[in-house]
């Protein structure tokens, strides 16, 4: 019996990090990505990110509609990523050296580094300050406890992962559940929805939150669906992941965005508490704790399992390396969420969480529009994989390109900013909505796709490492 042929058994310690998966230790079905993803999203920080369009200004009503469609084209864009992943057997972001170059694809992969430890960060605070409670420790101990937690499920790998995200998918509908229905008890909610009139600018920048969530998963999501069979359909994926994260992340903000409406500054002083103080009883306030905790864990582990292959990506641009031993590997992971760890919460943590989101939107809008341009449209999901390992292949050190038209995306989002540090002119003009992100995607893919068309050369058909497939390297 095979490895691939085991699938249900106890989780052992993951041995591939960015080496292409042999179709011998494929196996899972895409049920696996819906449950991770909806995992992923059933979680505290989630109902922040719906919480803010709310404090910052607008109607709940409103609020939820924009999320709903943020979230909805947000999620078409991470789900077709997450599609990649069977096909290639591949982490995200090397897969992206098709685009950029070996050496060129460090630059987006610096920034996507950056991104997991605030994400790591934010998350351990949150999820800390509830241990804190359930555990009557400082918020501190707490921080550190649960980074060890983190530790331990991203070492272990890929199949405690999906573990722990089946896990958080039931625990998530418990614990959001009951706290939606508290909400309704607790309060009159039908006062507080409907009550301002409908304001652009606030729209459009729920409408931001919701796709900036879905957005920020895109460069690590096929690293879930990689172990995917080779055969797996790509729609199948596509529609797990897509239905996993809407509808987790949905839900979430929908109740962050009713519990802003209510609260007003109560939640924005003590996110973790007022959540707690919502679900009533201590023993029930306890359990909702621990919600917190098993969510923030879900996706914690997503940033820094993604951290780490991001890191290693781009070590091994540089040393030629496809493949670490077991000790680096945990050395890896356990470094970079030690860092996330070690970075205080802010006193103003909404506003800065809130303005982090929407900058993220601004650096990796281009950069999907050009890994999805070129996998779909031009290289017709053809990938010389051995090529992505070698600066002197197919792909070489630097695309042109690709790097022209990524700094071309970043820089045409700036008249259209609404930053906290800075507004774009245009952005005035349209009374402070934020479409940055929409004109990234846009004015991204409507350069790199003519010029990509012109100096592409990808091959004419798929080709694999002989030893990934155990057999012709160009099978298939």
């Amino acid at each position: 019996m095979t490895y691939a042929e085991v699938p249900e058994r106890a989780p052992a310690v993951e041995r591939r990090t960015i080496d292409v998966i042999p179709d011998a230790e494929r196996h899972g079905s895409p049920r696996s990505q819906f449950t991770l993803w909806f995992g992923a999203n059933m979680q505290i920080t989630a109902i922040v990110d719906g919480a803010l369009a709310v404090v910052f200004g607008a109607d709940a009503l409103w609020a939820i509609l924009a999320l709903l469609i943020g979230n909805v084209l947000g999620g078409v864009v991470m789900a077709l990523h997450s599609a990649q992943g069977p096909r290639l057997g591949l982490p995200q972001m090397i897969s992206s050296r098709a685009q950029f170059g070996v050496l060129g694809a460090v630059l987006p992969l610096v920034l996507v580094i950056l991104m997991y430890l605030g994400f790591a960060a934010t998350g351990s605070v949150l999820a800390g300050q509830a241990l804190a409670r359930v555990l009557h420790i400082p918020d501190t101990a707490g921080i550190l406890i649960f980074g060890a937690l983190t530790i331990l499920v991203a070492v272990t790998g890929y199949r405690l992962i999906h573990a722990v995200g089946r896990v958080a998918t039931v625990v998530g509908v418990a614990g959001l559940g009951y706290l939606l229905i508290a909400l309704f008890a607790n309060y009159d909610v039908g006062a507080f929805v409907g009550v301002k009139d409908f304001d652009a600018a606030t729209f459009l920048l729920a409408v931001g939150l919701g796709a900036g969530w879905q957005l920020t998963f895109g460069p690590y999501v096929a690293d879930y669906s990689r172990y995917l069979p080779r055969e797996t359909s790509e729609r199948a994926t596509f529609w797990s992941t897509f239905a996993g994260s809407v509808i987790g992340s949905q839900w979430a903000m929908t109740l962050g965005a009713l519990i802003a409406a209510v609260s007003g500054k109560a939640f924005i002083g003590d996110q973790v508490g007022f959540v707690g103080e919502l679900a009533g009883p201590a023993a029930i306030a306890i359990l909702i704790y621990l919600v917190i905790v098993v969510g923030k864990l879900t996706v914690n582990t997503l940033n820094a399992y993604g951290g780490f292959m991001c890191v290693l990506t781009t070590v091994t641009a540089f040393n030629g390396r496809s493949r670490i031993s077991p000790v680096a590997r945990a050395l890896y992971i356990t470094g970079f969420t030690a860092v996330s760890v070690a970075v205080a919460a802010s006193a103003d943590f909404l506003d800065n969480f809130k303005n982090f989101v929407l900058a993220l939107l601004m650096v990796f809008t281009p950069w999907s529009a050009i890994n999805l341009t070129d996998y779909y449209l031009i290289s017709k999901e053809r990938v010389d994989i051995p090529a992505l390992y070698d600066p002197r292949g197919r792909y070489g050190r630097w695309n042109t390109t690709a790097l022209v038209s990524y700094a071309f995306g970043v820089v045409v989002q700036i008249p259209f900013l609404a930053q906290k540090l800075y507004t774009g002119p245009v952005t005035e003009l349209l009374g402070g909505a934020d479409i940055s992100w929409i004109v990234g995607l846009a004015a991204t893919a409507a350069l790199y796709y003519p010029w990509a068309r012109r100096t592409a050369r990808p091959p004419e058909r798929m080709i694999y490492p002989a030893a990934a497939a155990g057999q012709d390297a160009a099978a298939r």
